[in-house]
């Protein structure tokens, strides 16, 4: 006589089985939440970093533009337009801001001249900032939506947050 076949496949000898438990996919999906917790908010602070350092950078080649229209004019431009630079826009799609102290006028102009957190004036020769990630300003740096802000102070001798300042 023949030996007799078995049906039975060599995995169900040791109770193998095929895919995974509801046990094993919560814990995969405990350790990617996780993963997920950590990962995005260093992200986030990488994202800030970086516009931080982009509208750094375009201050400063803002302010080289104004300081080379100054020597060529002997006069700080009127606005942003003067020196070719009406489009500029910081790392969260806003316009940066400019204003001429020495033509200053309360009453025309649209902006205000930055104060620091005595409310004195930053800036004797022009003001240029950006209102940062929250996109609010407000002219003193003691401001809750100013604290954000990217500015350039003492003359062009400090350009960093508000808050810093």
């Amino acid at each position: 006589m023949f030996p007799q076949k078995n049906n039975k496949s060599p995995c169900d000898k040791f109770h193998c089985r095929n895919g995974f438990s509801v046990i094993e996919m919560l814990v995969v999906v405990a350790i990617i939440g996780i993963l997920f917790s950590i990962a995005i908010p260093a992200y986030e602070t990488y994202q800030d970093k970086r516009h931080f350092l982009q509208a750094r950078q375009d201050l400063l080649a803002i302010q080289k533009s104004i300081d080379l229209y100054y020597v060529q004019n002997n006069e700080f431009p009127e606005s942003l337009n003067d020196v070719g630079l009406q489009d500029a826009r910081d790392p969260w799609g806003e316009s940066y801001y400019y204003v001429n102290i020495a033509r200053y006028n309360k009453k025309t102009s649209p902006y205000k001249v930055r104060r620091d957190k005595k409310l004195k004036p930053v800036n004797s020769d022009y003001d240029l900032y950006s209102a940062g990630k929250d996109g609010e300003t407000s002219p003193p740096f003691s401001a809750k939506s100013s604290r954000d802000d990217i500015v350039r102070c003492n003359n062009g001798r400090y350009l960093g947050y508000a808050k810093d300042y």
